[in-house]
């Protein structure tokens, strides 16, 4: 039982884990005002403002915060977002971008009456573009310095 009130009055955690919330929330929300809701985006990749930026930058500056730039902790939550940033970034938009081209071909496959190689849609929202990510590194800027500045924690 200690170990989770430890969890849940810890900034550092409270900060990241409501960051993602908010960014996936935020994303549901636009989708829907775009017109185009799907369930996937309750939990799904892709979509602005990217959850995975804003939950490793969440972790990076909370853990600044309390840490100190020197540090190991703050070192590890570094080089951490530039893993998680430069996959949404990079690898999972190629993949993404794959996908967009795979299904063209399954479509054409089935237009012109042959087997499709694979029998459903790939997924074609994977990754995230610059901007997306920006918005998803606000978002965990703000709800780090929000979370670390103005609650403390008996």
């Amino acid at each position: 039982m200690q170990f989770l009130i430890d969890l849940f009055t810890n900034r550092i955690f409270l900060s990241t884990a409501i960051s993602w919330l908010i960014a996936q929330t935020a994303k549901v929300i636009i989708a829907y005002c775009k017109k185009e809701f799907a369930a996937e985006r309750l939990v799904g990749g892709g979509g602005m403002p990217s959850s995975h930026s804003a939950t490793v930058t969440a972790l990076c500056v909370s853990t600044a915060h309390f840490y100190g730039g020197g540090s190991f902790e703050f070192v590890m939550a570094l080089f951490f977002a530039f893993i998680v940033i430069y996959d949404a970034l990079g690898v999972r938009l190629e993949t993404e971008r794959e996908a967009q081209i795979l299904n063209r071909l399954r479509e054409r496959d089935i237009a012109e009456g042959k087997e499709p190689l694979y029998h459903r849609p790939l997924r074609e929202k994977l990754g995230h573009n610059l901007a997306e990510i920006a918005g998803g590194m606000l978002v965990g800027i703000a709800c780090a310095l929000i979370i670390c500045n103005c609650f403390p924690v008996a």
